[in-house]
């Protein structure tokens, strides 16, 4: 994966992802219900229409979106929902930041660090000066392409580009997603997707066993239900 954008990333989770259904399901239910503590109007609430919009994405089923709403509105107190953020090292001394929504954070950390440790990690170090939170877009190639389109792009605020195959992964500063993101939109240039993410300032390069012993750790915390983000500073074939 190490010739790969950042936003191929994501895309090849949310294809794996697309296999266990239940799971994505309850990975966005989770991301909603943490965002609506902040107010149940998604025009009000741009963490919440972000997460809205993801869920959308993956063909979440509105009822369940509106009963994650109602869950962390305090509509529905039955669950009470934690964010974490874990820090920690993968195989070949990579880093790891693992984002969770929990209810449960003594499960969910005894349940990560069993994944971690059995392949090839360490759940404990600090490792999150590795990485600078940003905000992400990906802007499909039809809306442009060349040093014109990222030119005009950053004349929008945009940080840094990124062109792939498939379009423009842009970046800002988290404070600037929803600026950037509505600037986009007016000029016709609407996002598939907005969210904000630790991105590692320096990246590591696997081979061979490590970077095999890597894939199947990345696998295997990604599939946990409590997890919703995982970012790491290593690139693996």
């Amino acid at each position: 994966m190490s010739k790969h954008s950042k936003w191929a990333k994501v895309k090849n989770y949310k294809g794996a992802a697309d296999a266990k259904r239940s799971g994505v399901f309850t990975k966005h239910a989770r991301a909603i219900a943490v965002a609506a503590r902040n107010g149940v109007d998604p025009s009000a609430n741009f963490q919440l229409r972000m997460t809205i919009d993801a869920a959308r994405a993956d063909n979440v089923p509105n009822d369940n979106i509106e009963r994650a709403i109602a869950r962390g509105s305090g509509a529905d107190a039955s669950e009470q929902m934690k964010e974490v953020l874990y820090e920690g090292f993968g195989p070949g001394g990579s880093a790891l930041l693992i984002e969770a929504v929990t209810d449960n954070p003594n499960r969910t950390v005894a349940n990560l660090r069993n994944i971690v440790s059995k392949n090839g990690g360490n759940l404990s170090g600090s490792v999150q000066w590795q990485f600078e939170r940003r905000g992400v877009m990906h802007v499909p190639k039809s809306a442009g392409s060349g040093d014109e389109f990222q030119l005009a792009l950053i004349d929008l605020g945009v940080a840094d580009v990124e062109e792939d195959d498939d379009g423009t992964t842009v970046f800002t500063a988290p404070a600037d997603l929803e600026r950037v993101r509505t600037a986009l939109v007016a000029k016709g240039w609407t996002p598939e997707a907005a969210e904000t993410a630790w991105i590692p300032k320096e990246q590591m390069s696997l081979q061979g066993d490590v970077a095999a012993q890597f894939a199947k750790l990345w696998e295997e915390v990604d599939a946990d239900d409590d997890v919703q983000k995982v970012a790491t500073n290593a690139t693996w074939e």
